[in-house]
């Protein structure tokens, strides 16, 4: 549970993030949405109470206030700006405060990709704002079909009066948090389809899909999936519910698609989220329906060589095939393990899982070659596993004889899943003999947040003075700085 709250308060779950104002603890996620008006940008704040200071009122109860400031900036002007006090419930008792309480609001801006930040300070002590931010793309087509941001959805019920969480003759309690633990056995989300009528014409018909896929390799999970004809009409509201309860601890994306009657898909949009699930294992008897008659995993007959491949399958398995690598690999016969081999495979590579395996595995010996340790196989570590999920950085700049540093890497990747643009890893080694570097920051999706990353590095010198400060001094012989701004080498 240790990694899990570290991946909740520090991990950029797609919109969401975690901020860490000098010990006020902050969880921000946004969704971007089209009206008649034009575009806006929604965002969702959850403070948690615990990390504020509250203070007495005239009237004996208790409230907290915190200082926000939201900014967007488009080519060095800024085009959206609030300043304001956000106010907690008032309480009366502090030694309850186990509660996070949520603020929403809203920014209209014209289509385009802005630099967004938001400084937050508690108005109750004296402690400097911090800032955090990071760039929020509006892209909403006058003529061709698009979809909103997904909200994630805590609760909703019909209006009666319309306020601010109104969407639609609904309110909207948002889920700020994109991670849904065991007791969470429904998923429910918001969003909107536009020009759909402009598109396919006034009340004909299109496809409609939404669901849950595998985040490592993008494969729909077709128990998690509902299709539906859908008329078209100028604004569609998507307002539904996926039920959980069975889904198995992972990564996932939750996905919105329009396809056309050739089911080609003309628009979509995806959300990361988290799942933690132990109770949920992959059934044996699953497994064993497969056939292998005449395939090449009949060709492999030693029992430790297919646990071997099949662990090092890891780094790319999801769901519910990493609940079986992590607990029945050790303890299935041989005959067991090739039927489920010869699934993951098939699954990835219908056609052809022989070949798909083969190439993987040429992969999984490079890491092995390049990363391997004397306590850990190649895909064990860190870099290996980023490696083999996201294939090979498009730059790679190592850093290990900074006088004040730890020896460190930066990955660069122009593209993740064709999704995401110029995401960067940062990699270092603490015990500075084995070469077994650990994943300290990265601002891609689902991978570790850590804001304080370039503190962690100099700690091998001078510890920050606050845990929450992320303003570094400049040390003599350091340029993570401008490794991390401009990595360029190719190791």
């Amino acid at each position: 549970m240790k990694k899990f709250v570290f991946i909740l308060i520090f991990t950029i779950l797609c919109s969401g993030s975690g901020l860490n104002a000098r010990n006020l603890w902050a969880f921000l996620t946004y969704a971007t949405f089209n009206s008649p008006e034009g575009p806006y940008v929604e965002t969702y704040l959850s403070v948690a109470a615990n990390s504020v200071k509250f203070v007495k009122k005239e009237n004996g109860k208790f409230q907290a206030s915190v200082n926000i400031i939201m900014t967007f900036t488009k080519d060095g002007e800024i085009k959206a700006f609030k300043k304001y006090d956000f106010f907690s419930p008032e309480i009366e008792d502090t030694t309850k405060l186990n509660f996070n309480y949520i603020d929403q609001q809203r920014f209209s801006v014209p289509n385009g990709t802005y630099d967004f930040e938001i400084k937050l300070a508690d108005n109750n002590k004296s402690v400097a704002a911090v800032p955090y931010s990071q760039q929020i793309a509006v892209d909403f087509p006058t003529e061709k079909p698009s979809i909103s941001g997904i909200e994630l959805v805590k609760s909703y019920t019909k209006t009666a009066t319309p306020g601010d969480l109104t969407k639609s003759g609904n309110d909207l309690v948002p889920n700020v948090f994109s991670f849904y633990p065991a007791t969470d056995p429904k998923l429910v989300f918001y969003c909107e389809i536009y020009n759909a009528e402009k598109f396919f014409g006034k009340d004909q018909k299109y496809i409609l899909s939404y669901g849950i896929e595998a985040f490592e390799n993008n494969m729909k999970l077709a128990e998690y999936t509902k299709i539906k004809k859908e008329t078209a009409k100028a604004i569609t509201v998507v307002l539904s519910e996926l039920s959980v309860e069975k889904l198995a601890t992972g990564n996932y994306n939750l996905f919105v698609e329009m396809r056309n009657q050739q089911n080609e898909v003309v628009a979509g949009k995806k959300l990361f989220f988290q799942r933690a699930n132990p109770a949920a294992q992959m059934a044996i008897a699953d497994v064993q329906t497969a056939e292998i008659g005449n395939t090449f995993v009949e060709k492999i007959t030693s029992i430790d060589s297919l646990k071997e491949y099949i662990n090092s399958t890891y780094p790319i398995a999801a769901g519910l095939e990493k609940s079986f690598i992590r607990g029945s690999v050790k303890k299935s016969d041989l005959k067991t393990l090739q039927q489920f081999f010869f699934t993951f495979w098939q699954e990835r590579d219908p056609n052809n899982p022989e070949k798909k395996w083969l190439a993987y595995h040429q992969e999984v010996m490079k890491v092995q070659a390049n990363f391997g340790t004397p306590v850990k196989r190649g895909y064990q570590t860190d870099r290996g596993r980023v490696f083999l999920l996201y294939g090979p950085p498009n730059s790679r700049e190592g850093h290990y004889n900074e006088p004040s540093s730890y020896p460190y890497e930066i990955w660069q990747y122009y593209t993740l899943n064709n999704t995401q643009r110029n995401k960067k890893f940062v990699f270092y080694s603490q015990d500075m003999v084995t070469s077994d570097f650990t994943l300290l920051h990265s601002d891609a999706i689902g991978e570790v947040y850590e804001p304080r990353w370039q503190g962690i590095l100099r700690s091998r010198s001078y510890a920050p003075l606050d845990l929450g400060d992320t303003q570094i001094i400049n040390a003599w012989g350091e340029v993570d700085s401008d490794a991390w701004t401009l990595p360029t080498s190719n190791l």
